[in-house]
């Protein structure tokens, strides 16, 4: 497991560091050697294996307890861990949560109890469908349209990019429904993948292969019931998932960053160059150092932000906007000297480092974009003032 130092901070309470344990222990097993050949088959034999290890309970909300409640550390510790081992296994889990995240947050209780018992059991994939082709990080310009017809929204337009699309049986699909302009005017609904009139348009590749589609709503007719809070709440909803969920990219950035530190740890300690190992050069040493500073110092700021949350704070904007921005960055600058120090084997195909390499760019766009995180970091430490 590496390095566990960071399981004795004060962020956390002796549950979380036994998560964190049997967890590893979990994934040493179960992960090692997963094949990856079909991207889909991969990702559903994925979440059946963490509802059986009961993991995809922490995903959601108890629908059953009324107090029950996301516990953002748990959630960066599985999806650091998890990232750490496998990263489609932390997709998987990941998707789990913020898929279903609108309706353990806003849902119903009709809704959490038809849907969430689902998501935790592992029998039904989720997908948060809010981006569009002409608003990525805009969400307010979102036009794919929510019109109402007596009892029913009937949905027209297209979202892309969103993962789990193609292999999801509930979508949360952010829609304008025209109570104001911009964000005034957004509402969030539920969507089973097997409604008429939505449709896979596209499925769509990328350098780490995971399930992403692109998907068309032509006179897609839902019940209003579908709906997850009021009208015109999309926003705020959208914004909250997100507010809870991106401290846990940050968190699978940062396993990303210590399964490259310890595989480069391993490589200097075993490798000889010149009749040495590798260690005793001392710019080695200087990017070991480099790499020990980046991972510990993201690591500080994910579990700070997930503390925060964790300890009532109503908005952690700033401090999870930090934790994505600083993770995900130092991240790629952690798996780039370990590519430089593995040499050949860290661009061989199929390699750990290699397939590092290709996991982490993804994690500097989606959820918000590291430019849209300086932004809100930006825009918040001016409030503050």
């Amino acid at each position: 497991m590496g390095d566990t130092s960071w399981q004795d901070w004060p962020f956390f309470n002796d549950h979380h560091r036994k998560l964190a344990r049997d967890l590893d222990s979990w994934a040493g097993r179960e992960l090692a050697g997963l094949d990856h050949a079909n991207t889909d088959d991969t990702c559903r034999n994925l979440v059946s294996r963490l509802a059986d290890g009961g993991w995809l309970d922490h995903a959601t909300i108890d629908p059953k307890n009324a107090t029950s409640s996301l516990d953002v550390r748990s959630l960066c510790i599985i999806r650091e861990t998890l990232a750490r081992h496998d990263g489609l296994a932390d997709f998987a889990f990941a998707m789990q949560g913020l898929g279903s995240g609108a309706i353990s947050l806003f849902g119903t209780q009709t809704q959490k109890d038809e849907w969430l018992p689902q998501v935790r059991a592992g029998k039904v994939l989720s997908a948060f469908a809010l981006t569009e082709p002409q608003s990525g990080s805009d969400v307010a310009n979102i036009t794919l349209s929510a019109a109402r017809d007596g009892d029913d929204y009937i949905l027209d337009g297209e979202k892309t990019w969103i993962s789990n699309g193609g292999i999801a049986g509930l979508y949360v699909v952010f829609a304008r429904t025209g109570e104001g302009p911009g964000a005034k005017g957004l509402s969030a609904f539920i969507v089973p993948g097997d409604v008429p009139g939505f449709e896979i348009a596209e499925r769509l590749e990328t350098i780490a292969p995971h399930p992403l589609a692109r998907l068309r709503f032509s006179g897609c007719r839902i019940p209003a019931s579908n709906r997850i809070g009021e009208g015109g709440q999309g926003f705020k909803i959208a914004m909250s998932v997100l507010d809870v969920f991106r401290s846990t990219v940050a968190a699978a950035a940062l396993g990303f960053a210590r399964r490259a530190l310890d595989e480069t740890i391993d490589r200097v300690q075993n490798r000889h160059l010149f009749g040495a190992p590798l260690f005793d050069l001392q710019m080695v040493q200087g990017h070991v150092a480099d790499m020990a500073l980046d991972v510990d110092s993201s690591a500080l700021l994910v579990y700070r932000a997930a503390w925060l949350k964790d300890s009532g704070a109503a908005r952690v904007s700033r401090e999870a906007a930090m934790a994505k921005l600083f993770s995900t960055d130092h991240a790629q600058t952690v798996i780039d000297k370990a590519v430089q120090i593995h040499g050949g084997d860290g661009v061989r195909s199929g390699h750990i480092i290699e397939r590092l390499y290709r996991e982490i760019r993804a994690l500097r766009i989606y959820e918000g974009a590291s430019d849209v995180q300086r932004i809100i970091i930006a825009r918040q430490t001016l409030a503050h003032t």
